[in-house]
């Protein structure tokens, strides 16, 4: 299989996930499709067995290939994976995701659909309905992100997201600092904003779908949204040190503080300033941490005298 011959390169990223890796291998597996594909597996430094089990599935699979990349961190193992793909659409799903059978030619049909768009999300249902409805997206409408604007987090879902591979070349991919098993889980939508604010369109289309069998309960969901916080902080400021997306930014958080009810709405937002500043302390970015904590202090203010004065 040469590398003109690839279409569409997934990508699913996994670590110390041996023994649940099975129904995501099947699925891809299973996929019914005409057009060239690959499926780039990738060890993100584990320590049980799991690169056995993918050099297993590579061996009964040629679409399947193993890549092993040390450095922890789901953005960094992206980041590193993408370079190493060979299709002209690269789709990034997570590792306890199961995609139909008709996942590539939906996907496709998608692309040739949208040939302006700069990166695509596409359906997440819940695989299992004791589960919590987290991490998922079942919208059945599509919808259109306008290029060079804000992005709320979460608009487009990592565990079911496509890229051109030259809109990740020309934006430099994902960021090796962010994503799950580092401080800021906000890989996904980093690299959604980066493509927005270089002046591509995003897209969400339900045609192509996963199943998402998280496994997570209603007991995990506070921590799971205070992990979002956290990745939201680092993400917002990072659009805030660019000049071009900083006043877009800064309005949407200066309204997001503004809206916030209740202890859970305000400690939300301090979870995020937390980390903004984190985010720029891990950049060495000092001048404008001094800047972030003076108008965050004068933000809480004025919100708080705002709900006290009549």
């Amino acid at each position: 299989m040469t590398g003109d011959m690839i279409t569409v390169s997934i990508v699913i990223c996994t670590r110390n996930r041996a023994a649940s890796l099975g129904g995501t291998l099947t699925s891809l597996m299973a996929q019914q499709t005409g057009h060239g594909w690959e499926a780039l597996l990738v060890d993100n430094a584990s320590t049980d067995n799991t690169a056995e089990v993918i050099r297993a599935a590579a061996e009964s699979d040629p679409h399947l290939r193993y890549l092993s990349v040390t450095r922890i961190g789901l953005g960094a193992a992206r980041d590193a994976a993408w370079r190493q793909a060979r299709g002209r659409i690269i789709a990034f799903t997570d590792d306890d995701c199961y995609l139909e059978p008709d996942y590539i030619d939906r996907l496709v049909e998608a692309w040739a659909d949208y040939p302006d768009a700069g990166v695509i999300g596409g359906r997440i249902r819940l695989h299992d309905p004791d589960d919590a409805a987290i991490t998922i997206d079942e919208r059945n409408l599509a919808e259109v992100y306008p290029a060079r604007a804000f992005l709320k987090a979460g608009a487009l879902h990592g565990a079911n997201l496509t890229f051109r591979r030259e809109v990740l070349e020309a934006t430099g991919g994902f960021d090796p600092e962010l994503g799950a098993g580092t401080p800021f889980p906000c890989e996904d939508i980093d690299a959604v904003a980066a493509t927005v604010w270089a002046g591509y369109p995003a897209r969400f289309d339900p045609r192509f779908q996963v199943a998402h069998h998280h496994g997570r309960k209603a007991c995990d969901v506070p921590r799971i949204m205070e992990g979002y916080d956290r990745g939201r902080g680092a993400y917002f400021m990072k659009y805030i040190l660019r000049t071009d997306s900083r006043a877009a930014y800064m309005s949407a958080w200066r309204d997001s503080l503004r809206h916030s009810y209740g202890r859970d709405g305000f400690q939300a937002r301090q979870r995020e300033l937390s980390y903004a500043l984190r985010w720029l302390k891990s950049r060495r970015e000092y001048a404008a941490m001094a800047v972030v904590a003076v108008a965050a202090l004068v933000m809480i203010a004025a919100t708080w005298l705002k709900r006290k004065l009549p």
